[in-house]
């Protein structure tokens, strides 16, 4: 882990996430990318296109490196090198595009909880970013304090799909040194006995060969709750799963369940993709 991404939009929300991504970069001794995109008028564009300067355009670059330089006066980055970057384009496009130029490991974005992504990620584009990411993606919802993930919930229906981004998943716990409580959620529309349910994540715990981890299986109404009640009930600090790009994800995650669990989680929620 040696490159951050946290985009931002200078609003709380993006600020709590840069903590969060502050905390992971002193411990792995990574740098920091802050990205701000500013999606402006086609007319502003086309300015910008073409090598014209307007007042307009210079105004939001001047408030936006203003703003910069208070960012990087706050004590948790004391240390940490941290370079900014502004873009002119659409907000998720330009994440994604900035992620592939430029070699990150992972995406920390700020969000808003239960009412969603504000400012920068406004309604879809969170779900985009998080589904189309090549890279994990690390959502946090609100000030962490001490952003130190020592119990990783990872939810799954551990097919073979799975497999591929699970070894992302373990290499992060592996850096965090945390525990990772695997999760089989059964519902009334995906029901597993317990003893089919056992083998297979014992399967594929030998499988990976990991150390610190636990077998749980959660019965409830739907994926999305049983995510999040069971997530409650381990004092879990971090959920994570498998998004599935373009489609959507694996049969065990659709894709409304993956913008629900981004959305109302008030944990930390990080995915990878399959």
């Amino acid at each position: 882990m040696k490159r951050i991404l946290v985009p931002t939009d200078f609003s709380i929300y993006a600020e709590n996430a840069l903590k969060a991504a502050a905390q992971l970069a002193k411990k792995h001794k990574a740098e920091i990318l802050l990205l701000h995109m500013l999606e402006l008028p086609n007319q502003m564009s086309d300015a910008i296109s073409t090598g014209k300067s307007i007042p307009e355009v210079m105004f939001f670059i001047q408030k936006a490196k203003e703003t910069f330089t208070e960012i990087f006066d706050r004590p948790y980055l004391d240390g940490i090198e941290v370079t900014e970057f502004i873009q002119f384009e659409k907000a998720f496009d330009g994440v994604l595009k900035f992620t592939q130029k430029n070699n990150v490991d992972l995406i920390v974005m700020g969000s808003h909880g239960a009412s969603g992504v504000e400012e920068i990620f406004i309604g879809s584009n969170t779900e985009k970013v998080v589904r189309l990411s090549e890279i994990p993606v690390l959502v946090i919802k609100k000030d962490e304090g001490e952003f130190d993930p020592k119990e990783i919930v990872f939810a799954s229906d551990f097919s073979n799909e799975s497999k591929k981004s699970f070894e992302k998943m373990k290499d992060f716990a592996s850096k965090l040194n945390a525990k990772i409580n695997l999760v089989t959620i059964c519902t009334p529309n995906s029901f597993k006995t317990t003893l089919e349910s056992t083998a297979i994540m014992d399967a594929y715990a030998k499988e990976f060969q990991l150390n610190n981890f636990s077998i749980n299986i959660h019965n409830d109404t739907n994926v999305e709750k049983g995510v999040l009640n069971f997530a409650n009930s381990k004092g879990a600090d971090l959920i994570g799963f498998s998004t599935h790009g373009r489609t959507g994800l694996s049969h065990f995650f659709n894709g409304s369940i993956t913008e629900d669990l981004v959305n109302h989680s008030e944990k930390p929620v990080i995915t990878f993709k399959l």
